[in-house]
């Protein structure tokens, strides 16, 4: 065996020179000029003079020019243009109620000895009825008042049907309601100018009168019993809003059958007439005004049959 010779022992490198002993280039970062903390010697931007400083106004708007988050010259930047949300609601139709029962409560207040007559009249099976009348004639203003509160109650009624139905000439439900009402109240002006002018023609005054008057009691009456309908229309749906409507219709026709009774045994009373003079001025007086509105209305909106 040959003689023992040196393996050359390679250099530790434990022993070489460590790497952080070398020149920590984070500690010389920190010598060098931080650009953040250095002031610059001179920024021509702020050079303010002396009579800047002694003008407050001047040196607040040399402020606000200079300041990055008050840019007073560039366009401001307006929102997106969204379409304008249409919200359908029954804001108004809850308004409108709310102003006929307060009315309904007001008048009731105001006028109980008016109202006690108007229910007994109403309620009663004979028909002597001259003292009330002649009682009820004496306070004007809430019978005039009873008369527009029926226009607006019978009128917005209508313009349910009308939207139940589908066959409201306009789209509009409060110009519709407006045409109801105005359709109504010149209906009954015409009836009553008309009623009039044949009681005098035919010497028949006092049976004329005595027509008008329960014509207009009986719609005072549906003017106030259609108050609860008019909710029920207006708010509910399902089952309860077609019950609703059904027992308006029943209490529409036994009114108008009521009134039919009362206005035939008054007439009767005073003047000679059977019943098949009684229809004929029922065509003449109670279905004839309605077909010439009815007729009116459609060729106003331009509806063809």
């Amino acid at each position: 065996m040959p003689a023992d010779t040196a393996l050359p022992v390679p250099p530790d490198s434990l022993l070489q020179t460590d790497s952080t002993a070398t020149t920590d280039t984070i500690a010389l970062s920190v010598t060098k000029a931080d650009s953040v903390s250095s002031k610059p010697k001179n920024d021509s931007a702020w050079v303010i003079s002396s009579d800047i400083i002694n003008n407050p106004a001047k040196l607040s708007k040399l402020i606000l020019d200079q300041h990055p988050y008050f840019d007073f010259k560039t366009k401001a930047a307006s929102p997106p243009v969204s379409e304008k949300r249409v919200v359908e609601g029954k804001e108004l139709l809850f308004y409108l109620l709310v102003f006929l029962l307060i009315v309904f409560a007001v008048l009731r207040q105001l006028f109980p000895k008016y109202f006690s007559d108007l229910f007994r009249l109403f309620f009663r099976t004979t028909l002597k009825q001259r003292q009330i009348r002649e009682q009820l004639m004496q306070t004007p203003l809430p019978s005039l008042m009873l008369n527009g509160f029926f226009v607006i109650s019978a009128g917005l009624y209508i313009s349910f049907l009308l939207r139940h139905f589908s066959v409201s000439p306009v789209e509009d439900f409060w110009l519709m309601f407006f045409y109801a009402s105005i359709g109504l109240s010149v209906a009954y002006f015409v009836k009553f100018i008309g009623l009039k002018v044949s009681g005098w023609l035919f010497n028949m005054s006092e049976a004329a009168d005595s027509y008008v008057f329960i014509v207009f009691i009986i719609n005072k009456m549906i003017g106030i019993l259609l108050l609860p309908f008019l909710v029920i229309l207006a708010f509910a749906v399902g089952n309860v809003y077609t019950i609703g409507l059904t027992l308006s219709w029943c209490l529409l026709g036994g009114l108008l059958i009521y009134r039919l009774i009362l206005s035939f045994a008054a007439v009767r009373n005073q003047v000679r007439v059977n019943l098949f003079h009684f229809f004929l001025y029922l065509c003449a007086f109670e279905i004839a005004p309605l077909l010439l509105v009815y007729k009116g209305l459609l060729l106003y909106f331009g509806i063809t049959t």
